[in-house]
């Protein structure tokens, strides 16, 4: 089985296709395995994330844990991949998309749950909406409206996070 593209579209518009599905199975996979070392990211990769936040959202991107740390640095470098024109503030949403986590307080294995079982707590309800709640956070530190809209899954850049999200 051959991988997508980098920066193929990963759009999911009508129902799951079984290619879908196994591309979703596998990254979940992946993104699973990746998640259990709770190493921080790279002295390169915080030198580097320092320099395309703003101080308010370093503050967010910090209280996430050091897997998502690491995951977010590896998504947004991915994304400049296939964005190599991306501003600092698609940067900065490529860097904090999956900021809105902080809110659901759930690890490794309450995620895998609340991804099975859907959004039937407090914290699975957060966890399935992180993308308005840290949108909102981003608004809230003052962020570029289109580092929010990166965020919110909206805007021109949309498409080149997803892929690389999902890479």
């Amino acid at each position: 089985m051959g991988r997508v593209p980098l920066c193929a579209p990963a759009g999911h518009t009508g129902p799951m296709s079984q290619a879908n599905l196994v591309s979703k199975v596998w990254h979940l996979a992946a993104r699973f395995v990746t998640s259990l070392p709770p190493t921080p990211p790279s002295l390169d990769d915080e030198m580097w994330v320092d320099d395309q936040l703003l101080p308010g959202e370093r503050t967010l991107w910090m209280q996430l844990s050091n897997q998502d740390r690491r995951h977010s640095a590896a998504v947004a470098r991915r994304f400049v991949e296939c964005r190599p024109m991306a501003t600092r503030a698609e940067i900065a949403g490529a860097i904090l998309h999956d900021v809105g986590k902080i809110e659901c307080d759930l690890g490794t294995f309450g995620r895998v749950v609340a991804t099975l079982v859907g959004p039937r707590t407090r914290s699975f309800v957060a966890y399935h909406d992180h993308e308005a709640i840290g949108a909102a956070m981003a608004e809230a530190v003052g962020s570029d409206p289109a580092t929010v809209d990166l965020i919110a899954q909206r805007g021109p850049a949309f498409e080149a996070l997803r892929a690389s999200d999902h890479a």
